[in-house]
């Protein structure tokens, strides 16, 4: 086998089985090591298919969505769907596309982070005995049991240096200053193993990750065959950018988390209602439950009618993650709040807006406006703060702020909160602890 790049694979397929019909008309596969093979398992009967989650942080970032989406859709099917927590690989880190090393974690870090990666997988994957019920495995329950000699002379053997130097992932980190450590090399055998061992307990025969993971993948198959003379299978979706070029789900406050203690549901939904016109159709088929003919109707909407797309893109999206209860409220309070002109304080709207805590002596003390702004992650710098203020984009309890450099305080609360805004889609209740 080799890591030699297959051509991309149009859409839709013309397969039969319903899983790679709605995922390739949806625009998920990029890359798949034997298509016509895997059609033919999945129609024979439940596959098992898997991605793996490094537990880097104590939530999933909207970049896994596409994934979760890809085993919400085998699960819908009738197909097994294995969410696999890394809490051994976490220990090394994945060295692909990074320019730097990852941090290393203690135990008690991992263990905290994986708690936060289970609930956000449970809300939308379901988990149980039966055939077609998600698990959740952590791959520290073989990890940390290996013998370092022992790994490599059981399973070390079939993998190439010569060949782990080609993929583009390892070749570019050798190409920058920062360079590759020993520890992340290792990372390929490690998912490598993973993939035997989810064979071997689950009868796991499917492999699914972003298009930066096919060297991996691509391994992990090879190892596989190698070693227990068993077809399993690659399958890639592609890496997301806007229309504009911009990385998916990056925004001047960092990343869009999953979890609503990291990010309140109608900020998540906001993220979904500013997205570019040009993504909406392609979006709506990505990341929501909604037919692909609908999305394609929607997705065509002409002029303004298009903000109604993403209205309903936003919604399904937020439904997905936090429920249909939170999505139906950030929905209708965005409604109240853009289109109503709801002042702040005007019930569910206000209620709605997602708040952080801020010292109650600081803000007794004042804080200049441009610093608030900054440090609740409205905007990325205090130059940038400066800059929208002297534009009129900054306001405070609805009212436009015209001096840079006026003070906040204890004084401007309003129903114990202060409301800051940047523009008219970005909104956020400071409340003093």
């Amino acid at each position: 086998m080799t890591t030699k790049t297959p051509p991309l694979l149009e859409a839709p397929f013309l397969h039969e089985a319903p899983f790679l019909q709605e995922a390739g008309a949806r625009g998920y596969i990029f890359q798949c090591t034997d298509i016509a093979a895997l059609d033919a398992a999945l129609q024979a009967g439940i596959v098992g298919g898997y991605v793996g989650f490094d537990a880097t942080a104590d939530s999933l970032h909207v970049g896994s969505m596409i994934q979760i989406m890809l085993l919400r859709m085998l699960q819908r099917h009738g197909h097994r769907p294995v969410a696999l927590l890394g809490g051994g690989t976490t220990r090394i880190g994945d060295p692909s596309f990074r320019d730097e090393a990852r941090q290393l974690l203690d135990p008690d870090g991992i263990e905290r982070n994986r708690a936060g990666i289970r609930a956000n997988l449970a809300a939308m994957l379901r988990f149980g005995d039966g055939p077609s019920d998600a698990i959740m495995p952590d791959n520290a329950e073989w990890l940390d049991r290996l013998g370092y000699i022992d790994l490599l002379r059981e399973v070390g053997v079939h993998f190439s240096v010569s060949r782990m130097l080609g993929f583009d992932s390892v070749r570019q980190r050798l190409e920058r200053e920062q360079g590759l450590t020993f520890l992340e090399f290792n990372y390929s055998i490690l998912q490598s193993y993973d993939f035997r061992e989810l064979w071997r307990r689950y009868g796991v025969t499917l492999q699914m990750g972003g298009s930066d993971q096919w060297g991996n993948i691509v391994s992990g198959v090879d190892l596989v065959r190698r070693t227990d003379q068993k077809q399993v299978f690659g399958l890639t979706t592609p890496l997301l950018t806007t229309a504009s070029g911009a990385k998916m789900g990056k925004t001047a406050a960092g990343a869009v988390w999953l979890s609503p203690a990291r990010l309140a549901p109608f900020d998540y939904w906001q993220f979904w209602r500013n997205t570019e016109d040009a993504d909406v159709c392609r979006f709506l088929k990505l990341f929501t439950d909604l037919p692909v003919a609908e999305c394609d109707r929607l997705g065509a909407l002409p002029g303004a009618a298009i903000n109604d797309a993403k209205k309903i893109l936003a919604t399904e999206a937020t439904a997905i993650c936090h429920g249909r209860a939170a999505a139906t409220q950030a929905a209708e309070a965005g409604m109240q709040l853009f289109e109503a002109g709801s002042p702040a304080g005007a019930g569910a709207a206000h209620e709605a807006l997602p708040s952080r805590p801020i010292a109650g002596a600081s803000l007794q003390a004042g804080l200049p406006v441009h610093r608030l702004f900054a440090e609740m992650g409205l905007v990325a710098s205090n130059g940038e703060a400066r800059r929208l203020a002297r534009g009129g984009g900054l306001r405070v309890n609805d009212v436009a702020v015209t001096d840079e450099n006026r003070v906040i305080s204890s004084a401007d609360l309003r129903d114990g909160a202060i409301k800051l805004s940047v523009g008219r889609k970005q909104h956020l209740l400071v409340r003093p602890q």
